[in-house]
């Protein structure tokens, strides 16, 4: 029996509509919601990531403004506009999108974002926030897995959870997240990378398996046991002559093979990509919230 496939388009869109309804009350309370983007260049992935970002803030009735540097403009420059957008009340959220030039510190840049408007959750006192288990706010994409699981009926709770991939993104957020004593989450957390041999060993044993190595097709159908429920983060361009783009986009895992064994499994793209997005909006929202009721 082919598994069921979990829609990241339709759960991010479920999440929009009781967003649309959240930013609505609160603006009827004299809240407005707002978020700035800064990006340094032309990275086309960048302005793509972008534009999205912006596109579903304007859809959800959030202020968005996006500031645009030249890919030269110097370190200390981008500092002073992150600590100038830190204090400007019109903004609750601040990103700055990566990957920043060469010439930049990215980690002197996002450490440089207070934390209550780092809703992108990276600045060290938000990742230590979640490892405590009191989050200000959560990593969008490990945010958005979580979801994924617990509102396709999938939920972590009491389940082995393998995940592919240790990256400060997505594998260690993802595993703090899973590991809290909390209502969809308190998993049992196994984490395999680079560096564990017979990956395949803990891979058959995971009732969730969570793919984020970012190479592509890398787990196979012969690496997860009959019923596993799949969550693929990777997203990787393979070679593709029938594509106008001449290249495809795939996930982590063998999609075709292991959808014949799962019981439930994200697609690439329409999977985890649409839930990046809509987990920023609700962290925008979250902000808004909590320095409202600061000001208080």
């Amino acid at each position: 029996m082919a598994a069921e496939i979990i829609s990241g388009t339709a759960v991010a869109e479920q999440i929009r509509a009781e967003l649309k309804v959240k930013v609505q009350g609160l603006k009827t309370k004299g809240i407005n919601p707002g978020v700035v983007f800064v990006r340094v260049g032309e990275d086309p992935a960048s302005v793509s990531y972008v534009t999205g970002k912006s596109k579903a803030a304007e859809e959800l009735g959030i202020l968005s403004e996006t500031i645009v540097l030249p890919e030269d403009t110097p370190e200390q420059k981008l500092l002073d506009l992150v600590l100038k957008l830190n204090k400007d009340p019109k903004f609750n959220g601040v990103l700055v999108q990566l990957p920043l030039p060469k010439h930049i510190d990215a980690d002197k840049v996002l450490n440089a974002i207070e934390p209550e408007k780092d809703v992108d959750g990276f600045h060290p006192v938000n990742v230590g926030r979640l490892l405590i288990g009191d989050p200000y706010f959560m990593p969008c994409t490990p945010h958005g897995v979580q979801e994924l699981l617990v509102r396709s009926g999938n939920s972590p709770e009491g389940k082995h959870v393998v995940i592919c991939g240790r990256s400060n993104i997505v594998g260690k957020p993802v595993m703090a997240i899973l590991i809290q004593k909390q209502k969809g989450a308190n998993a049992t957390v196994t984490m395999v990378h680079t560096g564990t041999k017979d990956m395949s060993k803990y891979t058959r044993q995971a009732d969730i398996l969570i793919a984020a190595m970012g190479k592509a097709k890398v787990i196979t159908a012969d690496m997860v046991k009959e019923g596993v429920v799949v969550i693929d983060v990777g997203v990787n361009r393979i070679p593709d002559a029938t594509k106008k783009s001449g290249f495809r986009l795939v996930g982590d895992t063998d999609f075709e093979a292991i959808k014949e064994k799962a019981k439930a499994i994200t697609p690439v793209p329409g999977g985890v990509g649409p839930m990046t997005i809509t987990m920023l909006m609700v962290n925008t929202v979250r902000a808004a919230e909590q320095q409202s009721a600061k000001k208080k």
